[in-house]
């Protein structure tokens, strides 16, 4: 069985939308990515930090889904990282109200034994360092490096970004932060710029209108699932992040053919991800929705056409 091991913030989330609002929910990088992992045949491990204010049904319901949590360091005296948030009317845009990095403002992440040789590597969205740091811990080269970052880490931590970047096989972001890291709009020349900084793959995800996955002149593009309604955006990146990455590590093929089922696989969890607030989706879904949905999916996008 494959081994994946993924990186990133365990944490408390406040969130508003024109649907309603919550008060601290389960939240977090690694939450929604190890959530959207464990629909497949795996073993994973979450390395992350939490206060002595974090649940223990929290973590149980991590392990609950096989997810090893041996990674997860809980400093008792500490509290956990913390973001609130409020999302315009459109869903797309939305304001930060509060974030406190509590216990993750020192974190030393320190990647479990049993894990230093796993396959496949996810760095969630992190400082860049403690990204790094996580690298030089595994024992031999992984198979596979997958990077998530963001806007604020390109406008504090760039040199150490690129640093990163160079040393990862995929990079996962978004139009905007694509855009802001190569200086060019179109995003083919800006996926053609992120190549030349180290990466093979880039996916440029687009929120509702789907995803891009790029390799060498090789483009493929995924719609996003049409849905009803979007009642939260929270986590949908990360979860299309995780469910990339679950894919690619169950079929362990990182060809560029494969990693278009991977990005489908993404987008249908991600779509899963926005119908209830928080991870409440995530934790409960069975995996014949799963696969009815990407029976929706297979429907929208596949069709026969007489070529003249």
């Amino acid at each position: 069985m494959s081994k994946l091991v993924i990186v990133g913030t365990v944490a408390f989330d406040a969130i508003e939308t024109p649907f309603g609002k919550t008060d601290k929910i389960l939240g977090g990088a690694a939450t929604y990515i190890g959530l959207a992992a464990s629909q497949f045949n795996i073993d994973s491990a979450v390395v992350s930090i939490v206060g002595g204010d974090f649940p223990q049904k929290y973590l149980d319901l991590l392990a609950d889904r096989n997810i090893d949590i041996s990674g997860v360091e809980i400093v008792k005296e500490g509290k956990t990282f913390f973001w609130s948030g409020k999302y315009h009317n459109d869903m797309n845009s939305r304001d930060t109200l509060a974030t406190e990095l509590n216990v993750l403002a020192d974190f030393n992440p320190v990647v479990p034994a049993t894990y230093r040789d796993s396959e496949i590597v996810m760095l969630g969205n992190l400082h860049p360092i403690v990204q790094l740091s996580v690298l030089e811990q595994m024992e031999s080269k992984p198979k596979l490096v997958i990077l998530d970052t963001m806007n604020f880490w390109m406008d504090c931590a760039l040199p150490e970004l690129l640093n990163v970047i160079k040393k990862v096989d995929v990079i996962t972001i978004n139009d905007e932060e694509a855009r802001q890291l190569t200086g060019e709009y179109s995003l083919v020349v800006a996926a053609r710029k992120i190549h030349e900084m180290g990466p093979k793959y880039v996916v440029i995800k687009k929120g509702e209108h789907g995803a891009l996955l790029f390799h060498k002149d090789n483009v493929f593009y995924a719609p996003a699932l049409p849905l009803e309604e979007v009642f939260d955006p929270t986590g949908a990146g990360d979860t299309f992040a995780g469910g990339f990455a679950g894919y690619l590590a169950q079929t362990k093929d990182i060809s560029f053919e494969n990693m278009k089922n991977a990005v489908i696989y993404g987008s249908t969890l991600a779509s899963f991800c926005v119908e209830k607030f928080g991870t409440e989706r995530m934790t409960d879904l069975k995996n014949k929705e799963v696969h009815h949905r990407l029976q929706e999916f297979k429907s929208l996008t596949q069709f026969d056409i007489e070529l003249t």
